[in-house]
């Protein structure tokens, strides 16, 4: 293997880099959890929705509210752009969720009663 490629295998650390980086791993396993959390959430309030018979899944007015709180509560470093597009895109991944909810429970209440067994 050449010089090169044993400097890449070999890349300098320190205890201090991979205490940095168990943090933010730590973190990460966290956000996965809360998007999680989140998603429950959204599935639960299409439900509701549903339940309302409100036959929109889009709600404008409520993802801009969204945007603007998430937007006022960004401190930094982290800049407004980012931070809107990241939550633009849990916005849709919740709205294909909730899609998808209300198909399988539309397919759900069409499907005829299985015969009762003997």
């Amino acid at each position: 293997m050449s010089e090169a490629g044993d400097r890449r295998r070999r890349r300098p650390t320190s205890p201090e880099l991979n205490r940095l980086r168990a943090e933010i791993d730590e973190l990460d396993r966290r956000i996965v959890g809360l998007l999680n959390d989140r998603a429950e959430l959204a599935r639960a309030v299409g439900h509701e929705k549903a339940a309302l018979g409100r036959r929109a899944i889009r709600d404008r007015e409520r993802e801009r509210e969204v945007l603007l709180r998430v937007s006022i509560g960004n401190a930094g470093p982290m800049s407004q752009v980012d931070v809107l597009a990241i939550f633009r895109r849990v916005i849709a991944s919740a709205r294909a969720l909730e899609t998808a909810e209300r198909e399988r429970l539309q397919r759900d209440t069409d499907e005829p009663p299985e015969p009762p067994s003997a």
